[in-house]
């Protein structure tokens, strides 16, 4: 059998998206791992799959798998990369599109310019939700490694990120330090590390470590992970540009317990088949 998909990317940060709604797909962790490999299959950082909805309040399933296999929680790039496949398909006609993830709705909107926004929901900041092991919810969190200690801050987006401020993005221990947060005894779920820069009130730089995958060009997620740690610190203000080897993201969020807006490019690279 030959299945349909689209190469797409969202600053970089790429996808193969596969349209379970008109095909007949089933997804496993073996067919993911061998699509998502750059060296003998298509090649990406996260296989995404739009399949019917399975609650009437949306319309569209939204599922996300790694590189590895697992299935995750949530993607932003890869959000803003559905809106416009969903609507190059002619899939669907509203001008706004609700999506379920594993454990959120998230809303999708083409603005004119064909940049998506996407509103992530409401981020989660206690301990439990994250999760993140700790006595009770602070701003930040002291984490024990192999050979120092780390100050982090933890947020959830539907996917548990651990932010750390760094003097600079470019010099930071990227994969070292993530590859040990990532998998750290403190994050029961593991967790996306994104290393983060304040350049001024409105503007942070930002590389990001992914569960499953390593680091990635862009992380949609993990921008508005950042900024909201940021923001809860004091160290910007709402709007923030979070500027990510792949481009910027544009991250609204006016404070807790409100949903959080995020804005940003969304790329069609090619259309092919693969023997499933």
């Amino acid at each position: 059998m030959l299945m349909k998909f689209s190469k797409m990317h969202g600053l970089g940060n790429d996808f193969i998206v596969i349209d379970a709604v008109t095909q007949n797909v089933r997804i496993s962790r073996a067919m993911v791992k061998r699509i998502a490999d750059r060296h003998t299959g298509v090649g990406c950082d996260q296989v995404l799959v739009l399949e019917p909805p399975n609650d009437h309040n949306v319309d569209f399933n939204y599922r996300i798998f790694n590189q590895d296999g697992a299935e995750v929680e949530q993607c932003g790039n890869g959000a803003r990369c559905l809106a416009r496949f969903i609507r190059d398909k002619k899939l669907s006609g509203k001008p706004e599109i609700n999506v379920k993830t594993m454990n959120r709705v998230i809303s999708l909107k083409i603005n004119r310019d064909n940049s998506v926004s996407v509103n992530m929901g409401i981020p989660l900041l206690e301990p439990s939700k994250i999760p993140i092991l700790a006595d009770a919810r602070d701003l930040s969190y002291v984490i024990d490694l192999e050979d120092q200690s780390v100050e982090v801050s933890a947020v959830s987006m539907g996917n548990p990120h651990a932010i750390v401020f760094v003097d600079d993005t470019d010099t930071a221990p990227v994969k070292d330090m993530g590859s040990q947060l990532e998998c750290h005894s403190r994050f029961p779920k593991k967790v996306n590390v994104g290393f983060a820069q304040v350049l001024d009130r409105n503007h942070l730089k930002l590389r990001v470590y992914e569960r499953g995958v390593g680091e990635t060009r862009a992380c949609g997620s993990g921008a508005c992970a950042a900024a909201v740690a940021a923001i809860q610190q004091s160290l910007v203000d709402s709007p923030v540009t979070v500027e990510l080897q792949g481009g910027n993201l544009s991250i609204d969020w006016s404070g807790e317990g409100q949903s959080l807006m995020m804005s940003g490019p969304a790329v069609t690279s090619f259309h092919g088949r693969i023997k499933i």
